[in-house]
């Protein structure tokens, strides 16, 4: 798996979560999907990208998004 879909893959799954556990425990929970939209459209704009971080000093090999 590459960085690129590992980011995608983690953004996805906070995404479910976050609406899990808005609809099951808190409506405060949406806005941890909200951050999540957010930082995925920052992280267009800007290429940075602290998941992407992370994942790399996890070992992760790059892909073409996030070199």
């Amino acid at each position: 798996m590459t960085l690129d879909r590992a980011v995608m893959m983690f953004a996805g799954f906070m995404v479910l979560l976050s609406l899990a556990l808005g609809f099951y425990v808190s409506p405060w929970w949406y806005l941890l999907n909200a951050f999540v939209g957010l930082n995925l459209m920052q992280a267009s704009l800007t290429g940075f990208c602290p998941a992407a971080m992370v994942f790399r000093k996890l070992g992760v090999k790059t892909g073409c998004a996030f070199n």
